[in-house]
């Protein structure tokens, strides 16, 4: 009996052992042996058939992020390498641990202008946290097992793999292939702050009147949640998000103030970034849109900026301390701290202000929220879906319309990665295909997508591939006839001069049911409770198309379109 296998089966056996149990992709020419040995071999993983690569990669992205675990998606040479790489930047810059194996033409036909010969190393390089093209089947392990070492150490982020085709039907011996199970999930191999940092922070937060956290995906990432929670109820401390930042705190909890910034804050929540004397960067990289373009915090502010990469602290605000680690060894050490200290019994007043700052801003929310004027107001969606979503659902959406109004609106009642989006890149089409991802990683959750009809054609193909899958999801339209995003922009920005951001009225529903979705289309306010009921309550893949108000007539909640 042979001790050794081909490149495709150590590709596949390798994968198994990081505990790899889904793969998103789309087959080509290149990849005949990948599948084959896939096929011919006896393991766990289940590969699901995508109609896209794009797609692929957004699956491997939002699973990736509700599991803990690597995502991993493939294609094959040429197109599929090009068409692969959107997700592997967006998961990369979102700090989320993405696998993308793309299959190349063979090593020996490098440079005689073989079909589909791009240079994939070169592609991928600038676009993720580590990158090869293996030349070699006895390379294959080791590569695998750097590729998972780079995605969950550290800040994690995305890796690509090039397969070239002949190195798949070579030799590789079978006891290469082994794994570091602390690879198979992450943050892997946490580091801890400094000696010194944490206690200089606690100082500084101490030593504020009105400080103010700010968290960004980093809380969430490491599983900081609960000693989060700990910090915030001690110190009674106000603490607001970014929208990659939810769930950090249930946003039901009294001390969480919800999203600030131009993109999900009002001028509600602003208050408490503009008038905080002291803001805690927790996770979070102090970006154009979470300071809604550097507007605050102002110059002169007191900042404590707390993150696993030190490349960020200090790099757009001056920092008064930085402290570097994983973010929930940093939290469980400020807790400790002040157990040490004896400290900790509601020092900031934060609930109150949440309070006071919530109130005011669903009293706005709310008269709209009621309205029932056709176009359905969004608010009315965002209010109906409180009611309706049980509380451990999933929601995916694009970052267009739907996606300020969500974060604004929408109380969160459990801490955790609940709500998903791609903040990174902001791609149309991510939410369609990201849903299908996401319920493969938790099945028993509710998966909710919610997209504007701008984004509905960029990857409607996938619903092929969601009832192939039979997977439960509810995709919700927000149909307005327009690149809306834009159209609001233009109308703010250039007078409402409006230019080529206008399409025709597509009935979405229609073309969901041609795929075999049950699917609703609903103009009349009055009605939409009672869709969304059994459009959630449907045991297969369901849409509803929602005909409601234009962006730019709306009272969305954006401080700055251009982000």
């Amino acid at each position: 009996m042979s001790n050794s296998m081909t490149g495709a089966q150590a590709m596949v056996r390798s994968l198994e052992a990081h505990g790899v149990r889904h793969i998103f992709g789309l087959c080509g020419d290149t990849t005949l042996p990948f599948y084959d040995a896939m096929l011919q071999l006896d393991h766990p993983i289940e590969h699901v058939l995508t109609r896209d690569e794009r797609s692929a990669t957004y699956m491997a992205d939002a699973y990736s992020r509700v599991t803990g675990r690597v995502g991993v998606c493939e294609g094959p040479s040429g197109g599929g390498a090009t068409y692969i790489l959107p997700g592997l930047i967006e998961a990369s810059e979102s700090s989320y641990a993405v696998l993308g194996i793309t299959t190349d033409v063979s090593v020996a036909s490098y440079g005689r202008y073989p079909l589909t010969e791009v240079d994939q190393e070169a592609l991928m390089r600038p676009l993720t946290k580590w990158n090869t093209v293996i030349k070699r089947a006895d390379h294959i392990p080791r590569m695998v097992r750097q590729a998972f070492r780079a995605m969950t150490t550290g800040r994690s982020g995305a890796a690509h793999l090039g397969l070239p085709y002949d190195i798949q039907y070579d030799q590789v011996p079978a006891e290469d292939v082994w794994a570091d199970p602390k690879l198979t999930s992450y943050p892997a191999y946490r580091t801890g702050p400094e000696q010194g940092a944490v206690e200089a922070a606690l100082d500084a937060i101490l030593s504020a009147k009105s400080p103010l956290i700010v968290c960004g995906g980093g809380v969430v990432i490491s599983g900081g949640m609960e000693a989060l929670d700990r910090l915030a109820a001690r110190l009674d401390i106000t603490v607001a998000t970014s929208i990659s930042g939810q769930g950090s705190l249930a946003e039901t909890h009294p001390n969480c103030l919800g999203v600030v910034g131009s993109n999900g804050g009002t001028d509600e929540t602003w208050e408490a970034m503009a008038g905080a004397d002291l803001v805690v960067f927790m996770g979070c990289r102090a970006g154009s849109t979470t300071t809604s373009r550097w507007e605050a915090p102002k110059p002169g502010t007191r900042v404590v900026h707390c993150d696993v990469d030190p490349m960020v602290i200090g790099a757009v605000l001056p920092t008064e301390v930085g402290v570097v680690g994983d973010l929930r060894m940093t939290l469980d050490a400020l807790n400790a701290e002040l157990d040490r200290r004896d400290q900790g019994a509601g020092t900031f007043g934060g609930a109150a202000a949440v309070a006071d700052i919530q109130k005011r801003k669903f009293d706005k929310f709310n008269v709209l929220a009621q309205s029932d004027e056709a176009p359905i107001r969004p608010e009315r969606i965002i209010a109906t879906l409180q009611r309706v979503l049980p509380e451990d659902a999933t929601v995916v959406s694009d970052p267009g319309t739907s996606c300020p109004y969500f974060s604004s609106y929408y109380q969160l009642p459990k801490a955790g990665r609940h709500f998903i989006t791609n903040r990174a890149h902001g791609a149309l089409g991510y939410a369609l295909s990201a849903s299908l991802g996401a319920w493969f990683g938790r099945p028993e959750s509710k998966v909710v997508g919610l997209m504007g009809d701008g984004s509905f054609g960029f990857t409607c193909g996938e619903l092929e591939t969601v009832t192939r899958c039979r997977a439960p999801i509810t995709y919700i339209v927000f149909s307005n006839s327009s690149f809306g995003w834009i159209k609001a922009s233009q109308h703010d920005d250039c007078g409402g001069r409006y230019y080529n951001v206008d399409f025709n009225r597509v009935d979405q529903a229609a073309v969901a049911a041609a795929y075999g979705v049950k699917s609703w289309r609903v103009e009349d306010p009055a009605k939409l409770e009672g869709v969304l009921r059994e459009a959630i309550a449907h045991d297969g893949p369901t849409l509803v198309d929602v005909v409601c108000q234009p962006l730019e007539e709306a009272k969305a909640p954006v401080r700055r379109w251009m982000g």
